[in-house]
């Protein structure tokens, strides 16, 4: 509970890709990137802003054009990055996990050389 609000999260597009190849490999780093995941997605259901928000004139194109105003940053284990969005209501929040990326695929997408 946030605020008095039940939050959810949910695995959308590229992040649920990600998440799903990471489940099908059995090697130490999966694991590793697993567990990071899972700890940060229990402290977003306690706080959803818990990452670092992103200016919204960084926002990429792609996501805006989605309808995306808001997105939040999270380092995970190993230099991996994870993306979030926030929507809710008056009864629910819901957290969007928009990527989850190694540090390389992060700065192609945010646009950083």
């Amino acid at each position: 509970m946030f605020l008095g609000k039940e939050v959810r999260v949910f695995l959308k597009g590229n992040a649920k890709e990600a998440y799903l190849k990471l489940k099908g490999r059995d090697d130490k780093e999966s694991r590793i990137l697993l567990e990071s995941f899972e700890r940060v997605k229990n402290i977003l259901i306690e706080n959803p802003q818990f990452g670092n928000p992103v200016s919204k004139n960084l926002i990429p194109e792609e996501y805006r054009n989605m309808g995306v105003g808001n997105i939040y940053r999270v380092p995970l284990s190993n230099y991996w990055r994870m993306l979030y969005t926030i929507e809710g209501d008056r009864v629910e929040i819901f957290v969007f996990v928009l990527e989850i990326v190694d540090h390389k695929d992060y700065n192609r997408i945010m646009g950083y050389k």
